[in-house]
């Protein structure tokens, strides 16, 4: 009689049966340990750096740049930034600034931006007055009329983005508060500090003859009827510029404006005496009678 013996294959070995097999063995259990520990490190590495993402979305708004020391801040390493970048989540604008993909920036925000790194920095002259609602004509594109301490250049994606000018030249006395005539506009309380009309007129006269024409002057000038004669007054008392002071009293005159006696008492002592004369930019001899 033939004997047939079969075969019973023995089942597959599950997980749990696996670990409990590999825990039999002190080297076994200690791999186990060591995967079990790397998955758990690798799980939490990517939970938090998912959490700061989003940490770092929710703490800047659309349009707005920011850079390596804000960064800093809400605990994205340097290494950990140029990771974001080369995976997408941020965009370079220029040396240690940055935005989100694919973002409009906001000119606000990137003024803003601005003077929280050169200081003094703010929008003043016809641009200031612009903003103020005193202005004699409306150019197709802006240029921004931009001021500071600093003598810095502004940073070119700023400068592609906003046609602007930048100046150091102040024609104020280191005696004036700093921030005298500086506020931020009602609608932007957080803003990018910006001449009050007073300031911004005499900032306005200061460029005559180097990047602001005479005429157009004078008319942006004529529209300023409601200027506040102590905060002019003040202005130009401490405005170290003959050239400003005797084309604001002068021309002030001339337009017969409501400030124009305050003006000339303040100027006392600051015009100066006998005739200025001044070559301008397109050659035009500029007299001013004291």
């Amino acid at each position: 009689m033939k004997v047939i013996v079969s075969r019973i294959s023995k089942p597959a070995m599950t997980m749990r049966t696996m670990t409990k097999c590999l825990a039999t063995s002190p080297r076994s259990n200690s791999r186990l340990a060591f995967a079990l520990s790397s998955s758990y490190s690798s799980s939490m590495a990517s939970t938090k750096r998912y959490a700061l993402i989003k940490n770092l979305q929710s703490s800047f708004r659309r349009g707005e740049p920011f850079d390596y020391p804000q960064l800093r801040k809400l605990g994205i390493s340097s290494a950990l930034a140029h990771h974001y970048l080369k995976s997408g989540w941020l965009v370079r604008l220029g040396r240690g600034v940055f935005a989100f993909p694919n973002d409009v920036l906001r000119q606000e925000a990137c003024l803003k931006f601005l003077s929280e790194h050169i200081a003094g920095f703010h929008v003043g002259g016809k641009t200031a007055l612009a903003w103020r609602g005193i202005r004699h004509n409306v150019p197709a594109r802006e240029v921004l009329y931009l001021c500071g301490d600093e003598n810095v250049g502004l940073p070119t994606w700023f400068r592609k983005r906003f046609p602007s000018r930048y100046t150091v030249r102040n024609p104020f006395s280191i005696k004036l508060d700093k921030d005298f005539g500086l506020q931020p506009l009602p609608e932007e309380p957080d803003g990018v500090p910006v001449s009050v009309p007073e300031r911004a007129m005499l900032e306005m006269l200061n460029e005559v003859g180097v990047r602001e024409g005479i005429e157009e002057a004078r008319n942006i000038m004529e529209s300023a009827r409601s200027l506040r004669p102590d905060v002019l007054a003040t202005l130009l008392k401490n405005c170290r510029r003959v050239k400003v002071v005797r084309l604001c009293v002068n021309w002030a005159q001339e337009m017969n404006l409501p400030w124009a006696a305050a003006a000339r008492q303040a100027a006392i002592g600051q015009s100066g005496h006998g005739r200025w004369t001044g070559r301008l930019k397109d050659g035009t001899i500029l007299v001013l009678k004291p």
